[in-house]
């Protein structure tokens, strides 16, 4: 009888939180840490709870399971973090990959959460709502090291 190969053990991602360069917000927001605390209770438990899950599988190896999404388009590169919550209103949360995060001041492969939206249910996000994700997203990255904190 042949033995399979081990399955090669990955450590968990780390998950860090944008924050905003005082050039740009002298405040140094942290939008996806604000939104989640705007968020009801239960919802923030969800999607935390699929950011932890994404982090340890992880990232390569986890699917999504309509939780988890790569986003498509003029999104490309985000990934959004799905939950549904009371009064019929979907929860997203936008995030980033950083495989090489080591390199990026990271300390290692990381799950960056930028920000999120909600919006009501069987409804769209705007070219407006998107665009500001993207912009969040375009700051985040145009830093090295990247502005982030846990």
């Amino acid at each position: 009888m042949l033995k399979r190969p081990a399955k090669r053990q990955q450590s968990p991602w780390l998950i860090h939180f944008f924050q905003r360069a005082r050039v740009e917000d002298s405040a140094q927001t942290v939008p996806a840490r604000e939104y989640l605390e705007r968020c009801p209770a239960s919802v923030r438990a969800k999607l935390l709870a699929v950011v932890k899950a994404v982090a340890d599988a992880p990232p390569p190896m986890f699917s999504g399971g309509g939780k988890w999404e790569a986003m498509h388009d003029e999104m490309a590169g985000f990934y959004e973090i799905r939950a549904d919550g009371p009064q019929r209103r979907h929860y997203r949360l936008f995030c980033v990959l950083e495989r090489d995060g080591a390199q990026l001041g990271l300390d290692g492969p990381s799950l960056v959460l930028i920000t999120g939206m909600d919006k009501g249910f069987r409804t769209t996000f705007t070219k407006a709502d998107y665009e500001a994700v993207r912009k969040l997203g375009e700051e985040y990255r145009s830093r090295n090291p990247r502005s982030v904190v846990e």
